[in-house]
């Protein structure tokens, strides 16, 4: 067990650098979120159309209504952990509790009986409802701890550094490997064995950063008097929040599109269920390389310009996915390379924005909104990412795509267009449209340079 930090520490909130075990514990916390952000938006659509025969369009209303649960949820979670009260902090035993929860749940989600077809959608709805509740309690708290362990944005980059690389690596590995493990078991208990190994993802991530964090200190900014109402409304009306918050919804839901198409585009455009696996470290692999190349980057251009350099890449590798039927195996997937190099800038500069913005509400109000701030943040993102599927879903639909019971069906022209203009026109339109939105973010006095010690 790592000895806590010093007493006299506690409730040093300074310049002064924060303990190496303190952020990469913290950083731990992405496995779990990495996890849960990203095999669901990549498996459970083609559970319900390709394992239990659901339809396109209501697999994508599955996989969009318990996520679309945690927008109401996640701004209640980020204020009942505003007003917590525990001798570990406000945050930490929510990551312990509602994590091993979320861990619990996903094991059970993709173990349900696939048939008769009614009792296995409403296991998949229950589940995943689960699911989202859990999360939203784990994901609020744990957002809003970099904002109260430091007032430094050079440290607050740094904690984002490290969890952006821990991030992306769990998504690597839980992506990557998910349909491994699916096509390795096989169908018939596949997608139960993915399940099991994801939820133990899960787990380990939730009790490192709860035992990563211990002791850790935090501000000492008192909750706000006013209601959750009152405060949604004073997020609300932040511009800089507002603009930072549309530019990244948008983003997610590109994102939620990509991944929900990574299964269809390996299986009836690259004709190679194993390419699923390659595309995704595509995707998600020049996030380990590129991320502290993104932060060397933003010494120079700041947090919004890096941000808007990363979103012009993303934008460029969507629109060139485009041709992904004419185009060489090996060209699709050195697109979705760059993809993945402008999405690593594009997790990197927000996660690192947002808690200069709550900071400095903090600091003018004398309040701590950064619950709310951080609940209403990834109420967003979450909404984000379960309209990708769903909205992938419903061009699949428009399709004409074909939904099965075990085996591929053979897809019309109609739907494997879909398929190819799901993954890539629209992103790349949505991409584009948060450069537009990025433009109303303005320069907070301290948040804008990347700068403080190393680890």
């Amino acid at each position: 067990m790592p000895d806590p930090i010093p007493p006299e520490s506690a409730g040093d909130v300074g310049s002064r650098a924060l303990p190496g075990r303190v952020v990469r514990g913290y950083a731990l916390g992405g496995v779990a979120t990495g996890s849960f952000g990203t095999v669901p938006g990549l498996m459970l659509l083609p559970y319900l159309t390709e394992r239990l025969g659901v339809s396109a369009a209501l697999a994508g209303v599955l996989v969009f209504v318990p996520k679309a649960w945690d927008v109401v949820l996640n701004p209640v979670a980020g204020r009942i952990s505003d007003r917590s009260h525990h001798r570990d902090g406000p945050r930490r035993p929510f990551l312990l509790r509602a994590g091993l929860a979320l861990a619990v749940c996903f094991a059970l989600l993709f173990a349900g009986p696939a048939a008769p077809q009614g009792l296995a959608v409403t296991w998949v709805a229950v589940l995943f409802l689960a699911c989202a509740t859990a999360y939203a309690f784990f994901q609020v708290p744990f957002v809003a701890l970099p904002a109260e362990l430091t007032d430094d944005p050079g440290q607050r980059t740094r904690i984002m550094t490290w969890r952006v690389a821990v991030l992306a690596l769990a998504i690597l590995v839980s992506g990557g490997l998910a349909p491994v493990v699916r096509n390795t078991v096989g169908p018939e208990r596949g997608y139960a064995a993915m399940g099991l190994f994801v939820a133990l993802l899960i787990a380990v991530g939730a009790l490192g950063a709860w035992r990563g964090t211990r002791g850790a200190p935090a501000s000492t900014v008192r909750a706000g008097d006013e209601g959750l109402r009152r405060q949604l409304d004073l997020v609300a009306h932040h511009s800089d929040f507002r603009a930072l918050l549309a530019t990244f919804v948008l983003q997610a839901l590109a994102t939620g599109a990509m991944l929900a198409g990574v299964d269809y585009v390996a299986r009836h455009v690259l004709h190679d269920p194993g390419a699923g696996s390659i595309l995704f470290v595509c995707f998600v692999g020049p996030a380990l390389v590129c991320t502290p190349a993104w932060q060397r980057l933003a010494r120079g251009l700041g947090k919004k310009g890096g941000y808007a350099v990363a979103t012009v890449l993303f934008a460029a590798g969507a629109v060139l996915l485009v041709a992904a039927r004419s185009l060489p195996t090996a060209l699709v997937f050195l697109a979705v390379a760059l993809v993945g190099i402008g999405y690593a800038g594009a997790q990197l500069f927000p996660l690192a924005m947002l808690p200069d913005v709550a900071a400095e509400d903090a600091r003018r109000s004398g309040e701590n909104r950064v619950g709310v701030f951080t609940g209403v943040w990834t109420a967003g993102e979450t909404l984000g990412m379960a309209l990708g599927p769903f909205v992938y879903g419903l061009v699949l639909a428009a399709g004409g795509y074909i939904s099965s019971t075990g085996s591929d069906a053979a897809q019309p022209d109609s739907a494997v267009t879909a398929i190819t203009l799901g993954f890539s026109a629209v992103p790349a339109v949505l991409v584009l449209l948060s450069l537009l939105l990025l433009r109303g973010y303005g320069s907070l006095p301290r948040g804008n340079a990347i700068h403080g010690p190393g680890t």
